[in-house]
């Protein structure tokens, strides 16, 4: 597959599919490439380290399409390839006649992934749109944070990964009509509308009842026992009980088997009703032992529960270590580096990280012009002194 594009969006999308085994061609222009390579706030013997988790497994070219000659190679190697990826703003593409009508026309079978902040259509299509725009509109900054506080964002570039989560399905789908009728198509996924299918029961809330879901911090209303709790050693802990069942053994924990047969507590509906004196009352006993020690108890009596972790809990859990979610791969520039693991798991077929995010841009420019287009190293040369590579 083909990677075009920078930063988030659609890298992640590549990065998905290199992480399943595909073999990801990324293009970058020669005089500008990915921002990825410098971003993060901190550094590893200088090298940037979101760099080689967000662009491992592939093979970095370098190719200037503005140029006619950069345009025509790109098309010789769409020809050969089942799958595109490209975040550019809606027309980047076709003004370098490079659009789904340009590239379908080589190659009939390929499958166009298409991620931007609004899609391809529609009165915003041509508007720039970053996954904190997407975020915002899309609803899921509104309902983030306490009612008393501004909307805040969730710590990570979430908007941005969902879009490319949801690009990778549509791919995958297509790929599958692809193998039956011969047909390729584009995959048209939308920041703003990646993150709006996540907003769950509020569309039907407002639609049919008026009602808009606000802020409520880390409760969902009516829904108790259901919240983060303190614990003694000023960790915090998730404990989720409100099935009437769940709770009933949580009760039984605390040493107050009474409050299941409560009128206020009795029902999953008097509890939401008491939600605030509830979760003060379980907060109050949470009050009393480590997390560690809670974690336990709530584990062995059957009470969902799970602590508040930093990235530095995860390096400690037995659980992500087992499944191999922190993974210790190699650098060609600084040596061993830490990332995140191959996510799902396949029996048959399991990913890998083959390799770390190239450190230089071009790095794969002589495997894959020679290898794929057959370009004889002169030929290579020469398109890299005249900037085409």
């Amino acid at each position: 597959m083909l990677e075009l594009g920078s930063l988030l969006a659609g890298p992640f999308a590549g990065r998905l599919m290199g992480d399943l085994g595909a073999e990801v061609i990324k293009v970058e222009a020669p005089d500008m490439p990915d921002p990825m390579r410098v971003w993060g706030r901190h550094r590893y013997k200088g090298r940037s380290l979101w760099w080689p988790i967000q662009s491992r497994n592939k093979k970095c070219i370098t190719l200037n399409l503005r140029t006619p000659r950069g345009q025509e190679i790109l098309r010789r190697l769409a020809a050969q390839s089942d799958i595109l990826v490209e975040n550019f703003r809606p027309g980047t593409l076709e003004k370098w006649n490079l659009g789904w009508e340009d590239l379908s026309a080589v190659n009939p079978r390929l499958v166009m992934v298409r991620v931007s902040g609004f899609g391809q259509t529609g009165p915003y299509r041509d508007r720039a749109g970053f996954g904190s725009v997407g975020e915002a509109m899309g609803g899921m900054r509104y309902i983030t944070g306490y009612e008393d506080r501004p909307p805040t964002r969730i710590g990570i570039s979430i908007g941005d990964s969902l879009a490319a989560m949801f690009a990778t399905i549509g791919a995958l789908a297509a790929l599958q009509h692809r193998d039956r009728t011969g047909e390729g198509q584009v995959v048209d996924s939308a920041i703003t509308e990646a993150v709006f299918a996540l907003m769950e029961s509020s569309v039907s809330e407002y639609g049919r009842v008026g009602v808009v879901r606000e802020r409520t911090g880390n409760i969902l209303p009516n829904v108790a026992p259901s919240n983060v709790y303190p614990t003694k050693d000023g960790g915090f802990l998730v404990i989720g009980a409100n099935q009437d069942n769940v709770f009933r053994r949580l009760a039984t924990l605390m040493g107050r088997p009474e409050l299941a047969q409560d009128d206020r507590f009795a029902t999953h509906t008097a509890r939401g009703a008491n939600q605030a004196e509830l979760d003060e009352i379980v907060g109050d006993w949470t009050r009393g032992f480590s997390r560690e020690e809670l974690w336990e108890m709530l584990n062995q009596s059957g009470v969902p529960a799970g602590p508040i972790y930093s990235i530095a809990d995860v390096f400690q859990d037995p659980q992500f270590r087992a499944r191999e979610m922190i993974r210790e791969v190699e650098d060609p520039e600084v040596g061993p580096i830490e990332q995140p693991g191959i996510v799902p798991k396949l029996s048959r077929t399991p990913g890998d990280i083959r390799w770390s995010g190239p450190p230089h841009p071009g790095t794969h420019n002589r495997e894959v012009f020679g290898q794929l287009l057959g370009m004889a190293a002169e030929e290579i040369a020469a398109l890299a002194k005249t900037g085409v590579i």
